[in-house]
């Protein structure tokens, strides 16, 4: 499976990486896997019974605004600490020697910028955390500050200090994050960013190019990105589909199946001037 998934990546044109949370773990970041994941990292949650669906809705914003800031607010700190692991590096030289790429990913860490890919090039499907959006007007979404004018109190999961307002209308404001049952997701960034991935798909869906699908770390509790990938691969008679993901490797027909963590998996299938490059030392 290894020597077949080389071959694709090595005979490909196109490179279309999409990634859902297991991509972060080698960089040290969570990897929710349920409820039980969730409440792993938060256990102040887990002692209310706060599930991810109950905690990452917008209603929380009126209802419990410290709660739910102190859920993002951690999150938001430790993205902004972390530093892409060498995975990132290495597709980022695989791009590089090919054709075009594009990347999709259902994270909201912004791991895929820091790591100096083109930002043009990106579809963040679930929004991104490092943009703040109004809970009430319609202010178009701005930079987040580098730091919140807030402490987090791990051990009530309440925060101490200032939560973010709007700078139109001063009203709270909170993540440009889709979140569940969410009808205020502010989504114009990520609605171009959809186009542009179009676009990009529509220039290679037909012709002598070859597209290699890598996905990684996408799981099926929230399939959006699974999704994205089964139905181009089942699609497109010049894509190929490599799934990287340790527990759920599994897919359609002829789907590549990897069953390792991303670094893990990559460190053996692309191609060897790149492993000498960035994993043999």
């Amino acid at each position: 499976m290894m020597d077949k998934a080389k071959k694709v990546i090595d005979e490909a044109d196109v490179i279309l990486i999409t990634a859902g949370a297991g991509m972060g773990v080698d960089s040290g970041l969570p990897d929710f896997r349920g409820n039980e994941g969730m409440w792993k990292e938060y256990p102040a949650l887990k002692k209310q019974k706060i599930d991810f669906e109950s905690i990452a809705n917008p209603k929380q914003f009126q209802w419990r605004p410290e709660l739910i800031w102190a859920f993002y607010g951690h999150r938001f700190d430790l993205y902004k600490k972390t530093t892409p692991n060498v995975g990132f590096d290495a597709l980022r030289e695989l791009v590089k020697n090919k054709k075009d790429y594009f990347i999709v990913t259902s994270n909201v860490d912004g791991q895929f910028q820091k790591a100096g890919f083109d930002t043009d090039k990106i579809y963040e499907v679930h929004g991104r955390i490092n943009k703040f959006q109004c809970t009430s007007c319609n202010a178009t979404p701005w930079k987040a500050p580098d730091k919140l004018p807030f402490k987090i109190d791990g051990r009530n999961f309440k925060v101490k200090g200032d939560l973010p307002m709007c700078p139109k209308c001063g009203a709270l404001a909170r993540p440009n994050i889709m979140m569940f049952s969410d009808f205020h997701f502010q989504g114009d960034e990520t609605s171009e960013q959809n186009q542009r991935f179009n676009k990009f798909m529509h220039s290679y869906d037909k012709g002598p190019h070859k597209i290699a699908i890598i996905e990684i770390g996408a799981g099926t509790a929230i399939s959006t990105i699974r999704d994205i990938g089964d139905n181009i691969h089942e699609n497109l008679d010049n894509a190929q589909l490599i799934r990287i993901n340790p527990r759920e490797a599994f897919g359609p027909k002829d789907v590549i199946s990897v069953r390792q963590g991303g670094v893990a998996a990559l460190t053996e299938i692309l191609p060897e001037d790149i492993k000498k490059m960035f994993f043999i030392k």
